[in-house]
């Protein structure tokens, strides 16, 4: 019988223990109903209790309402706890940027530990099977994967956990007829437009018939690599402690330089976990991952990359930043008279103060982040503001109009970095990128006697 097989898997892998309470993802189809079957006939040896959801995505209005009705009267011969509820699928996936199929996932999950902290269940059993875990390991092969990714879909992940994952849809099938149990199929898994149903019609077969033990096989390469993966894991959080500077739940800060000389095999896997300190993996792929290895070893200090989900990747002279936080962005203030402000999106504290002629004559000005203008050409009060689309002014020395953003990529400001630049903006005119240039036409000139003087500091 499978429930011998079952419990092999819980012991393996430390699925179960007394007291648990299981909350089932039940769809109707063979893989859940065989699971919630099995669980229930073993469910007093291990002294568990057992309640089932089924999650109603939307995407298939013609075949719910038969899947639903099926669960419960499913549930209800096996006096199980049984609830349904739904997800707003096609919103999600708008606003999140995903798939369809991703956008399900994630909002299935989310809402299995919703409803598991709602009953005070402390374990989500889902119905992935060993066949299942081969189809992946052949997607993760064909897409290109790691290590990391050729351990494939784990037994156990938090308080997630897979009862028939080195079960066989072939005997899942077999105790379904020996029972006389009924399911349902859901129709998208039989379309031929998806990869994993592809493989499992036509891939599948064709190897099953080079290796007949194929699962099998497949399972202990997966053993293999989760092992190893288990030893490189110690060996990245060792390395990551020794390395983080600085750390919020949105970036992290690495030491550079023992990044610089890392093995890459280390190197690989120490991104990727920092990469998901800061947001998640989903959408982050093995071309990112060496796009990071390479700004590590061949960028220059400010140099920068822009990954999928706002993730920044920045090297400075001794640190890499990575971080999904939103660049900074100055929020617009009025300056009515000379006086000091601060400008904390820029991380500034700007001093305007009027000084005479004599006085400026005598500055020698040696930082971009001083200015003088003509006092007689502002009109009160000025407007400090982050650049806006159609800016223009007259670099000073150029003699000539320029677009700000063209100005921008001159310097090679990086676009991050754009919004958080001060302008001071007289009569929708600019009249200084702060620290960066003065406009021709507020310049000091031999006939100005009133002279505005500018100046910004970095806040420590």
């Amino acid at each position: 019988m499978i429930t011998s097989q079952v419990l092999e898997t819980i012991k393996k892998h430390s699925l179960i223990v007394p007291g648990d309470h299981l909350l089932i993802g039940l769809s109707g189809g063979p893989d859940s109903t065989c699971l919630a079957h099995v669980m229930h006939m073993l469910k007093n040896d291990l002294k568990i209790r057992i309640s089932a959801i089924y999650i109603n995505h939307g995407l298939r209005p013609d075949e719910i309402e038969n899947e639903m009705s099926f669960c419960q009267k499913f549930c209800n011969g096996l006096d199980m706890p049984f609830e349904t509820a739904s997800i707003d699928l096609k919103n999600c996936s708008k606003e999140d940027k995903m798939n369809l199929h991703e956008a399900a996932r994630e909002m299935r999950y989310a809402l299995f530990q919703e409803y598991a902290l709602l009953i005070n269940a402390n374990k989500i059993a889902l119905g992935h099977n060993s066949d299942d875990q081969t189809e992946t390991i052949i997607m993760r092969i064909l897409r290109g994967s790691g290590s990391s990714g050729m351990s494939g879909i784990p037994a156990k992940r938090g308080n997630i956990i897979r009862p028939l994952i080195e079960t066989s849809r072939e005997e899942i099938m077999a105790e379904l007829n020996r029972c006389n149990l009924n399911f349902v199929i859901d129709s998208s898994n039989l379309k031929d437009v998806y990869t994993r149903n592809r493989i499992r019609a036509r891939v599948m077969p064709a190897l099953k018939k080079i290796n007949p033990n194929l699962l099998q096989t497949i399972n202990r390469t997966v053993d293999i690599f989760r092992d190893e993966e288990k030893y490189f894991e110690v060996q990245v959080t060792k390395s990551l402690m020794t390395l983080i500077r600085a750390k919020t739940s949105s970036k992290i800060e690495l030491l550079l330089m023992p990044l610089e000389s890392m093995h890459t095999a280390l190197l690989r896997r120490l991104i990727r976990r920092a990469v998901d300190e800061t947001r998640s993996l989903r959408g982050i792929n093995f071309l990112h991952i060496e796009d990071i290895i390479k700004l590590i070893k061949n960028g220059c200090a400010g140099d920068r990359i822009f990954l999928p989900g706002g993730l920044r990747v920045i090297k400075g002279y001794s640190t890499l930043l990575l971080t999904s936080e939103q660049p900074s962005a100055i929020i617009e203030q009025t300056l009515d008279k000379p006086s000091e402000i601060i400008i904390k999106e820029a991380s500034l504290i700007m001093k305007t103060k009027m000084i005479t002629r004599d006085e400026y004559d005598e500055l020698e000005i040696k930082t971009k982040n001083i200015a003088c203008v003509d006092a007689d050409k502002i009109k009160w009060p000025l407007i400090i503001r982050r650049r806006a689309s159609g800016d223009i002014f007259y670099p000073l020395g150029l003699g000539s109009r320029k677009k700000l953003q063209d100005f921008f990529v001159d310097i090679k400001l990086p676009r991050d970095e754009r919004d958080a630049v001060p302008l001071i903006i007289n009569k929708n005119e600019i009249v200084w990128i702060a620290g960066h240039r003065l406009d021709e036409r507020y310049k000091v000139e031999k006939k100005s006697n009133r002279i505005l003087k500018f100046e910004v500091k970095h806040i420590t």
